[in-house]
């Protein structure tokens, strides 16, 4: 196993440690985005875990630390195209506020967006 540094996460062994909770952060959002449309709603669980697991992703991907990777820009947006899609057609429903609604909306795209910038600019 090779060594970089001193920091942390400067090993090929941290590198691995690293990988296993960025590969679960990415398998939860793969498995949801395949899965049903209704469980990535605003107000079920996925909706919220789903942005949660991305922007989690891209602390790990800021940090540029070996073992975090990315899914690729193409994926991350066509993830954004779909959970944004499932939300618009829903969120009317949950009578929110248009101020949170329109804050929310622009929170989303937030998150998506720079995540996957940051996967094109590490492939």
């Amino acid at each position: 196993m090779g060594t970089w540094g001193a920091g942390n996460f400067d090993s090929d062994t941290a590198a691995d440690h690293l990988a296993a909770p960025a590969d679960r952060l990415v398998t939860e959002v793969t498995e949801a985005m395949s899965g049903d449309p209704v469980e990535f709603e605003p107000d079920e669980y996925r909706g919220v875990a789903v942005p949660c697991n991305l922007e989690l992703l891209l602390v790990l991907a800021r940090q540029g630390w070996v073992g975090a990777i990315l899914p690729s820009p193409e994926m991350i947006r066509t993830w954004q195209e779909k959970f944004l899609a499932v939300r618009e057609r829903t969120i009317d429903g949950l009578e929110p506020k248009l101020a949170y609604k329109d804050e929310r909306s622009a929170i989303l795209n937030e998150t998506f967006e720079p995540l996957a910038e940051a996967s094109a600019a590490a492939k």
